[in-house]
């Protein structure tokens, strides 16, 4: 193939598509589901009528003019590159960021290969005994995710597109209020935005964890959890209560010694978790809460906050 031709034409560089040409050569792939089936599908995995539509006008159906062959080029390789890695847990990128303004095909490429490989991971599940709730609670964080991705005004799926690749390879799990990701002997925890970080569901999560993992993955020895966020951040406790959600949380884990983290600004991090926002100036930030008034007065003081690394042993 024509890798530079390819590239222009998809708008992004012969680097990205080298990269996904290399890496998924000629594995196999999976297809998107009958256009039939998607509306359901969708609905099941949380997805907005907002974003549900868009999804559906831009459906690689044959013969659609929105597809270009570079385009379903892309989506057939970077859902080979996923698949080929399914029961993997680590951090991986499925392709190049495309131009989203190019229209619903685009903007949507990576939903389309998400979607393809729903039938895949639950075979996975099913092969380790995974309950079929927990199967679409984990997979529905596809819809939670475009959510926060729409009220970002499209900033924030570059990120989350490597982050969904964890779910259909079988690699992260829903368990309550917590998500937990496998990979070695620490089950790293995530915090979706599904309500209060109480003790309560903290703990009810952690006990669903300790049950589910020695069950379905009796070959894994998982000797911590573990957690990497700016909510372990110690300059927290300067501005919340000792008795707030958050404190109670970050006595639960023994923080590793500070180190600058590679490709992560905590200072980003918090404006994409807490205002769901890249671009408004601090002035403009609300400041509804304790915590987004401690997020914000640390900023606007030219603090910074940073992102720290925990555990505590299963």
């Amino acid at each position: 193939m024509d890798l530079a031709a390819t590239a222009a034409l998809l708008g992004v560089s012969v680097e990205d598509v080298d990269r996904v040409h290399r890496l998924a050569g000629d594995l196999p792939s999976a297809p998107p589901p009958d256009r039939a089936d998607a509306p359901a599908l969708l609905e099941r995995l949380a997805v907005r009528p907002d974003d549900a539509a868009e999804i559906m006008e831009g459906w690689p159906d044959p013969g659609s003019p929105l597809w270009t062959p570079e385009l379903r080029w892309l989506l057939d390789r970077s859902t080979a590159l996923v698949r080929a890695d399914l029961g993997g847990g680590g951090w991986l990128v499925p392709g190049p960021e495309l131009p989203r303004e190019r229209g619903p095909a685009f903007r949507h490429l990576y939903v389309y290969g998400y979607l393809a490989l729903i039938d895949v991971v639950r075979g996975y599940h099913r092969d380790h005994g995974v309950p079929d709730a927990v199967s679409w609670a984990t997979l529905a964080d596809l819809g939670r995710n475009l959510a926060v991705d729409r009220r970002m005004n499209r900033e924030g799926w570059p990120v989350m597109q490597s982050w969904l690749t964890l779910h259909v390879r079988g690699a992260v799990y829903e368990l309550g209020r917590l998500q937990f990701h496998r990979g070695g002997t620490t089950l790293d925890l995530h915090i979706p935005e599904s309500g209060p970080l109480t003790p309560e569901a903290i703990d009810a999560s952690l006990d669903r964890a300790r049950a589910f993992f020695p069950r379905h993955f009796p070959g894994e020895d998982h000797t911590a959890f573990g957690c990497g966020s700016w909510l372990l951040d110690p300059q927290l406790l300067d501005y919340l209560p000792e008795d707030s959600n958050i404190a109670r949380f970050q006595r639960r884990f023994e923080l590793e010694p500070y180190e600058e983290p590679e490709g992560i600004d905590a200072d980003v991090e918090v404006l994409r978790f807490v205002f769901r926002t890249l671009t408004t100036p601090l002035d403009r930030l609300p400041r509804d809460t304790v915590l987004q008034r401690a997020l914000v007065d640390h900023l606007k003081a030219g603090r910074h906050w940073r992102w720290r690394r925990g555990r505590f042993p299963v």
